[in-house]
């Protein structure tokens, strides 16, 4: 029985092949014009669809994370950084601090690559397989008051609550009413122990009471954030609170 290229599209679509589906007639020509045998045009065929599929989550999960613009870490400068050695910048891309559900606190002035580096690290969790969602502090509260009311709203914050690592930035550029501060809380303890957290900011943990305004709420947030957390200061010195756990031990 004579098997036509129309009916071999069908099939793979039956199957959900999708690259199969569409690309059949080049599969098979480039099959032809390199003398594939049987089981090498089928291996040919399940890695052509592995790759694209791989590509299409790529392409999804960089959207859903919505960074505000494309930074890898390979583009970091490493050298302008005296507070993080190149040990511990290894140790941060090989991702084991993100499956173990640690926490990084990025502190430092404007400029000196905090938002950068937790891009990078996201962009390099995403293409590890993590699920990643970046935000700006006004964007994440937005979402969360509007989450009955907005339908995007809510599909945004639904993200956040699936995704394996939530970034945060620029935590100290507006202040919270207590209504936002509630539900930043809130927000906080449902995340507590399922996903990893990388914040950014221009001040210290200590001072964020002056952003969230209630110091109890201020204290259960970073009892929630700083138990299993690096604090890393981009400006110089490294950051030290006490009776928490760190990612690089002690120096």
């Amino acid at each position: 029985m004579t098997t036509t290229i129309s009916n071999l599209k069908n099939k793979f679509k039956a199957l959900k092949l999708k690259n199969a589906s569409e690309n059949i007639s080049e599969i098979i020509s480039y099959a032809v014009e390199n003398a594939f045998s049987s089981e090498k045009l089928v291996e040919y065929i399940l890695d052509q669809e592995i790759e694209a599929r791989e590509a299409a989550r790529l392409e999804k999960y960089l959207k859903q994370a919505a960074f505000p613009e494309y930074k890898t870490l390979a583009e970091f400068n490493l050298e302008e950084q005296q507070s993080l050695s190149k040990k511990q910048f290894n140790q941060l891309q090989e991702l084991s601090w993100l499956e173990r559900g640690y926490n990084i606190v990025l502190l430092g002035p404007s400029g000196l690559g905090k938002t950068h580096l937790s891009i990078g690290l996201g962009i390099h969790a995403i293409n590890e397989g993590y699920k990643v969602i970046f935000a700006g502090i006004s964007d994440l509260i937005y979402w969360l008051k509007t989450a009955e009311m907005i339908r995007s709203s809510k599909t945004k914050l639904n993200r956040v609550l699936k995704c394996d690592l939530l970034i945060i930035d620029d935590i100290m550029f507006m202040a919270m009413e207590n209504q936002e501060s509630n539900l930043f809380f809130q927000l906080i303890n449902k995340l507590y122990g399922q996903t990893s957290i990388i914040i950014t900011s221009n001040k210290g943990p200590t001072d964020w009471g002056e952003l969230l305004g209630d110091q109890a709420i201020t204290a259960a947030i970073l009892d929630r954030i700083i138990h299993k957390c690096e604090i890393i200061n981009l400006d110089g010195d490294s950051y030290r609170l006490t009776h928490r756990e760190t990612i690089f031990g002690k120096s």
